[in-house]
């Protein structure tokens, strides 16, 4: 082999050495338009992602870089956020309006750029202002290197199963009379498989609504990872298949110790990952697939069920003869009560890291700043010469974390501290404890309401933080799913009453916590949590009840910059929108 040849070899190696470990570039372009779906004999114009309910996948490997134009064809201005993506060296591309960015108005685009870094498994986009993400939301399926594979045996077939929601009312409208009056908002019509709300709902789309039901077609025998997602606006959801187990092995994009169950539970924002084996032998050709709420609070919610079809591809002399077009909720697969809060407890209980050498847990063992967070509903004083709904006479529902309910600024957070203009946007003076203190989950204090304002908390690069948030009576106790933009964060502790300092923290779980973006706060208890500050930037921290953020129960983080080049927070992009 000549000199020319060797050249050759050697930079054909190092092309697939540096394909394989960082990664190509994905383009994909997203057109914010308005779309006609009917669903429950409705037909309605909805926003979009290229005209499709829910919106397209985005399917990537660890490594890639994915560059993503939105352009908003809408009246309605538009963000787009990456849910769980780390955002490492892009922080202007994480999307919540006006904390990261200024929206994206009608006839403008803005140019999202990131890379997936040690991240693989199932996240998803949505949008990130007011409640648009109702309808504008999408899987990400993020897949393993080309030359690692799954921790557990390679599937048959991966399915992306995305629950939503559907509408008969304009969501803007609702949640727009909600903070008008005050009170809670009115509640979504259906549940949705992928889109599809299925053979429980009155329908006018076919016998008993079969063709507005998703069907999943599966093969005997054979192993699928069913990559779930839960998209709803305020509910947290059941899942179960009829007469099947599961086996679960990834949540939030995080590979887990399997363990097998029947019944699961996801919060809105979080994801889990499970093996389903299909019977060798199946009684039946079809077996539904259900969702149904968890519910603690006193306020309204949609209880329903949806159903969706798991069906056989078998010959029907192999299976009884019961056809898709014949199945009723007496055919639904066991589901917990509404309240079924012992259940969730010890669901969660079981998720744990898969902790071994190739993807270890780095739980911070020590601690430099401690806070605690408490999160919960409240109120606000009605305005003068007006009428209010809320919980108590003349008054508003609110939301806060720390008896601070956040009012949005009207331009970014992150432009105004990049730039050094925080001046009349935001302070710094967010307390790490609450101001007032009482029996969180006993009896309320006579005050409910909360103070309004825009503050952040400052830490510096690299602390090594623990966060406890504590659900609150204040109004009622119920479950906060909380997400932390930028960060995933270590579940070291979750409890029911109040937070004691002295005797709950020998309790934790310092070996292999659960890793999540989105952590369930329960409901008259606490989560504690764990996570180091590696990522300088603004990041939002809030419920993904979309009516407790709309409430006020959110507050942001800004972490400095470290030392090194790569430790601090970049110049935004050109492109970047103004407000």
């Amino acid at each position: 082999m000549g000199p020319n040849a060797i050249a050759a070899t050697i930079f054909l190696v190092l092309a697939i050495h540096a394909r394989l470990c960082h990664g190509i570039t994905r383009h994909y372009r997203f057109d914010v338009k308005l779309h006609n779906v009917t669903h429950l004999c409705k037909t309605k114009s909805i926003i979009t992602v290229n005209g499709k309910f829910p919106g397209p996948r985005i399917v990537a490997r660890d490594g890639d870089q994915l560059v993503i134009k939105v352009v908003n064809h809408v009246i309605n201005n538009i963000s787009i956020h990456w849910h769980g993506i780390r955002q490492l060296g892009s922080q202007w591309a994480d999307g919540p309006t006006y904390v990261t960015q200024c929206p994206i108005q009608m006839n403008n685009s803005f140019l999202y750029n990131f890379t997936i870094n040690g991240q693989r498994g199932t996240l998803f986009w949505h949008a990130h202002i007011s409640w648009l993400r109702a309808t504008v939301y999408g899987p990400i399926i993020i897949l393993p290197r080309k030359n690692e594979s799954y921790p557990f045996p390679k599937p048959h077939k991966e399915v992306v199963i995305t629950l939503g929601e559907w509408w008969n009312n304009d969501t803007e409208a609702v949640i727009s009379q909600a903070l008008q009056t005050g009170g809670g908002p009115n509640v979504s019509d259906a549940y949705t498989f992928n889109g599809f709300p299925g053979p429980l709902y009155n329908s006018c789309a076919g016998a008993k609504g079969m063709t507005d039901t998703y069907k999943l077609k599966v093969k005997p025998g054979k192993t699928y990872l069913l990559r779930l997602i839960n998209a709803a606006l305020n509910d947290e959801l059941f899942f179960s298949i009829a007469n099947h187990t599961m086996t679960v092995v990834q949540a939030d994009a995080i590979y887990v110790k399997p363990f097998e169950i029947d019944i699961l539970l996801m919060t809105p924002g979080q994801t889990t990952n499970v093996l389903l084996k299909t019977k060798p032998n199946p009684k039946h050709s079809t077996y539904l697939m259900a969702v149904s709420p968890y519910t603690t609070g006193s306020g309204t919610f949609d209880n329903t069920t949806a159903a969706a079809i798991l069906e056989y591809e078998i010959s029907s002399n192999n299976s009884s003869k019961r056809s898709p077009n014949n199945v009723t909720a007496k055919d639904l697969p066991r589901l917990p009560s509404i309240n079924d809060t012992s259940f969730v407890a010890n669901f969660s209980r079981k998720l744990r890291s898969l902790g071994n050498a190739q993807f270890p847990v780095n739980v911070p063992q020590t601690v430099d700043r401690h806070f605690f967070f408490t999160v919960g509903l409240g109120t606000t004083p009605c305005p003068k010469n007006q009428t209010c709904q809320g919980p108590t006479n003349r008054t508003k529902f609110a939301a806060a974390v720390n008896n601070i309910s956040m009012t949005l600024p009207t331009t970014a957070i992150m432009q105004a501290y990049f730039f050094g203009k925080n001046a009349g946007v935001y302070t710094t003076d967010f307390p790490q404890f609450p101001l007032n203190q009482f029996n969180y989950t006993g009896t309320p204090p006579n005050n409910t309401n909360m103070m309004n304002g825009t503050k952040v908390v400052v830490i510096p690069y690299n602390t090594s933080v623990e966060l406890v948030m504590q659900d609150t009576s204040i109004i009622t106790a119920e479950s906060h799913p909380i997400h932390l933009h930028g960060y995933n964060v270590y579940v070291v502790g979750q409890g029911f009453g109040s937070f004691d300092p002295k005797k709950d923290p020998p309790n934790y779980n310092l070996v292999d916590p659960v890793e999540r973006n989105t952590v369930a706060v329960p409901s008259g208890g606490w989560s504690a949590v764990r996570f180091k500050a590696d990522n300088p930037g603004v990041w939002f921290m809030h419920c993904h009840f979309e009516v407790h953020i709309s409430w006020g129960l959110r507050m942001a983080w800004i972490v400095l910059d470290g030392n090194q080049p790569n430790q601090k927070l970049p110049p935004p992009p050109a492109d970047l929108p103004q407000c």
